[in-house]
């Protein structure tokens, strides 16, 4: 029997039943790949940062069964609607696909379960290997349910000494301080939370905080979550913009790595809009390198369509073509590649840094990067406030001090705090930290090429070693360590049964 918080009824549900139980820029991302990109096969890899954490046989097994079930899922027609109503940034066509969509797991995930000794038991250790494979556009949605499924298996299974008592108080005083000391932060924690039914006690704690919050006339503000389902379900606003794969799939696709970053804007602009989805993502390959691109002029249209559809933004009511003509027309950039002709009026145009809000800091020194981008914007003259989301690995201490040295340097901070919420347990007989697992599902590959990620933070570097020192020789990427980049050990090392994982190890 899976932990409980204590209360009368029926168990808590287990595992993945909506599709929109998934992050929003995978959303955002997949109209994208669907407009630009409907052909490219891909594949994405799992790597568990935490190795001295794994799951036993019975936990991958019950992982085997809820991984198959996605194959049931569909978007209702009231999920549909919602997303009408709410993201209107997501195109008629890219909608229409969504409702067709269904997940085929048996076809497009491989996993495999390799034991560490086999000794015939259920307790059996071991790790596990995951790869799914497939069209971009039709396997995108898999990383957050295989995470968060990852995550419940282990503790459903290997990490029983916890039960869910609390943790909405827990949530409610998380947020509470967080208000009070004036923070304006948005829940992102569905990819390593415990389980759905810590993620909807979570979401209780943080909305009676901000109701509080309100009657108190805090500064800080709950700002939304970045789960589309629990967004609906609790009338929340959905958050997010792009995430590195969008610049990742790009990059191994087009096979250059000097100038994706400002393809990937491009086409972002191209199919959302000027100021829609506005926060720019900077470190895949590195935020210095992202900069150069961030400075250039905005482009009068993308080349990536034909005909009208290069100027349209995603909202298929401004179209004059067919809806189910304004994305089988769009050609990927291999075949309509992005005009490098001159630009003889950038200083009349606007740029990239311009017209986004702002950007997001996910890997490397937080101070530093403050600094680097206050220097950037006031290079380029921009005298807007600009906004600096942080989201690597949050708690209360450290959104406080990033908040005051955001707002000295002139920035609008947010926050996007995802572990720190969904899954901060402590053991039940002893009272030390239940550690999260701390796991990654990336790109690996994208039409046939590696795909990989630098980053600000050498921890994070993800994707074949010999691309990512090839991309960074090309580059010219300067190594950066961070006192805080240990992901092996990023909320601490489990120590389950009173004996590290790696103790049985061979």
């Amino acid at each position: 029997m899976a932990p409980s918080d204590g209360s009368q009824g029926s168990e808590p549900p287990e595992g993945i039943f909506s599709l929109l139980d998934t992050d929003l820029y995978k959303l955002t991302m997949q109209c994208a790949v669907l407009k630009y990109f409907p052909d490219v096969d891909v594949t994405y890899s799992f790597t568990n940062r935490t190795h001295d954490m794994r799951l036993s046989r019975v936990a991958y097994h019950w992982l085997q069964r809820q991984i198959m079930k996605l194959g049931a899922i569909s978007v209702s027609q009231e999920e549909l609607q919602y997303l009408r109503s709410t993201c209107s940034y997501l195109n008629e066509p890219y909608l229409q696909y969504l409702a067709a969509l269904r997940l085929n797991p048996q076809k497009q995930i491989r996993m495999s379960f390799q034991l560490l000794h086999d000794n015939g038991s259920d307790d059996d250790l071991g790790d596990v290997h995951l790869e799914v494979q497939g069209r971009w556009a039709d396997t995108i949605l898999y990383e957050i349910p295989l995470l968060a499924l990852t995550s419940e298996a282990y503790f459903k299974f290997r990490d029983r000494d916890w039960t869910h008592q609390n943790q909405e108080e827990r949530a409610y005083n998380k947020a509470i301080s967080l208000l009070q000391h004036g923070c304006i932060f948005s829940e992102f924690g569905s990819r390593r939370r415990r389980d759905y039914h810590t993620h909807e006690l979570v979401l209780r704690g943080l909305l009676r905080a901000s109701e509080d919050g309100r009657k108190q006339r805090v500064k800080g503000k709950l700002a939304g979550t970045s789960n589309v389902h629990f967004a609906m379900r609790y009338g929340l606003a959905p958050v997010g913009t792009v995430a590195h794969e969008w610049f990742m799939g790009i990059a191994a696709i087009t096979d250059d790595y000097e100038g994706v970053n400002e393809t990937a804007l491009r086409y972002w602009v191209g199919c959302f809009g000027v100021g829609v989805l506005g926060i720019a993502l900077t470190d895949t390959f590195g935020t210095p390198a992202f900069l150069e691109a961030f400075r250039r002029p905005l482009p009068d249209h993308t080349t990536a369509a034909l005909g009208g559809a290069a100027t349209l933004s995603s909202t298929a009511a401004s179209s004059t073509m067919p809806v189910t003509g304004s994305l089988s027309e769009t050609n990927p950039p291999i075949q309509a590649p992005i005009s490098s002709e001159p630009d003889h009026h950038h200083s009349e145009k606007r740029s990239y840094a311009q017209v986004f809000a702002g950007v997001r800091q996910d890997s490397g020194d937080p101070a530093g990067f403050i600094k680097l981008m206050r220097e950037f914007y006031d290079q380029e003259g921009i005298k807007d406030k600009k906004t600096i989301v942080f989201s690597d690995s949050l708690n209360i201490e450290l959104c406080v001090e990033y908040m005051q040295e955001a707002e000295d340097a002139g920035f609008q901070p947010t926050f996007g705090v995802g572990t720190f919420l969904t899954n901060d347990f402590k053991n039940t007989s002893s009272g030390a930290k239940s550690v999260p697992l701390n796991i990654v599902i990336k790109l690996s590959s994208a039409a046939g090429r590696p795909a990989v990620k630098i980053s600000d933070n050498i921890g994070k570097n993800t994707g074949d070693q010999e691309t990512v020192e090839q991309v960074k020789r090309r580059l010219g990427y300067i190594e950066n360590g961070w006192e805080g980049g240990d992901e092996q050990a990023r909320w601490g090392r489990a120590d389950v049964g009173g004996k590290s994982d790696t103790n049985n190890a061979a």
